[in-house]
């Protein structure tokens, strides 16, 4: 629930205001002297002077027009309006307790809840999704919601926890941990060159059957390469495009044309030998992969674990090291 003064008259907002602070303060001191039994007791609970509880409890009283607690020199104890007031706040009260506890927790206790997670589709469903069956065996008591979306992560309205993103988010706030290198990579089947060969220039691309990829945007992903120092961008004319890198990659793998794919897609098809790479000497400049949040303050402990877990795991797929490839896919240290 929110209070807001914004509506009311000056006056009356300040009376408010007054007011509920008071009462906030009265009815935390009722509650300690009544459980406590004892004002003395009940201002070392709550770590003020006996004199601060008395004037809050003082307050309250005069605010409900009703006496709460029956004093003498030596004993003190409720009156019935105060055992009933006692009993309607303190379900209240023990709510708010608990709701402080469970925070407390979520901060320093063994790691639970909820976790939203976003990542692109290519390398969540690649790379993300696979290592979640490990994290979820190590952490039983965290539930995963995993979100693929090639669009930029807005971690206010999508309520996401820990983004994965291809190059760093231009958002200030963000915390952009860079996990592996994503590097560019020219592709082709074995079939495809053995039938039209290959490119040996950039220049040269315009004579094959290109397969271009569309983005969430609607517009064709620019090829990217850095020749003589200086990046170029270009869309090669194509047989076909799609808006889903795997079926791009598919095409690329059954030979009907090449592509200009991340590495982290073709690594293992490199290695096996079911794709070739070219143009390796005009491979632009590693965008990055990020593990992306957006603060290092407070962060609770369900989200400490899983970025821990998963700026290891990445790491260790060697998700770039491909013999005969650019020197620029070694990973961070």
């Amino acid at each position: 629930m929110t209070l807001n003064f914004s509506d009311k008259p000056q006056h009356e907002a300040d009376a408010l205001a007054s007011s509920f602070t008071a009462s906030y303060a009265g009815v935390v001191a009722f509650i300690a002297v009544a459980a406590e039994g004892s004002f003395a007791r009940a201002a070392d609970r709550l770590g003020v002077g006996r004199s601060a509880v008395s004037r809050s409890v003082q307050k309250l009283e005069a605010q409900l027009e009703a006496r709460l607690f029956q004093r003498t020199t030596r004993s003190t104890s409720l009156t019935r309006e105060g055992e009933m007031f006692f009993r309607n706040c303190h379900p209240g009260v023990q709510r708010i307790v608990q709701a402080l506890e469970e925070m407390r927790e979520l901060r320093e206790g063994p790691p639970k809840g909820q976790l939203r997670i976003s990542a692109t589709v290519g390398f969540g469903r690649r790379v993300v999704a696979p290592l979640l069956a490990g994290f979820r065996a190590r952490y039983p008591e965290i539930a995963i919601d995993l979100l693929l979306d090639d669009r930029l992560t807005d971690f206010t309205s999508d309520r996401v926890d820990v983004a994965f993103r291809d190059g760093q988010l231009e958002d200030s706030q963000v915390i952009a941990k860079r996990l592996v290198p994503m590097q560019m990579l020219v592709c082709a089947a074995p079939a495809y060159v053995q039938a039209h060969g290959l490119p040996g220039h950039v220049d040269e691309l315009s004579a094959h059957g290109c397969i271009n990829y569309r983005t969430v945007a609607g517009r064709i992903a620019d090829w990217e390469f850095k020749l003589d120092g200086q990046k170029r961008k270009l869309v090669p004319p194509s047989r076909c495009s799609f808006n889903d890198i795997d079926l791009v990659l598919e095409s690329v793998l059954r030979g009907e044309g090449i592509a200009q794919l991340p590495g982290y897609l073709v690594c293992d098809y490199l290695r096996e030998g079911r794709l070739v790479a070219c143009l390796a000497q005009y491979a632009p400049d590693d965008r990055g992969h990020y593990l992306c949040y957006l603060s290092r303050q407070q962060l609770p402990t369900r989200v400490r674990v899983f970025i821990d877990y998963m700026t290891e795991a990445v790491r260790a797929l060697d998700l770039l090291h491909v013999s005969g490839l650019s020197p620029a896919l070694s990973l961070p240290g």
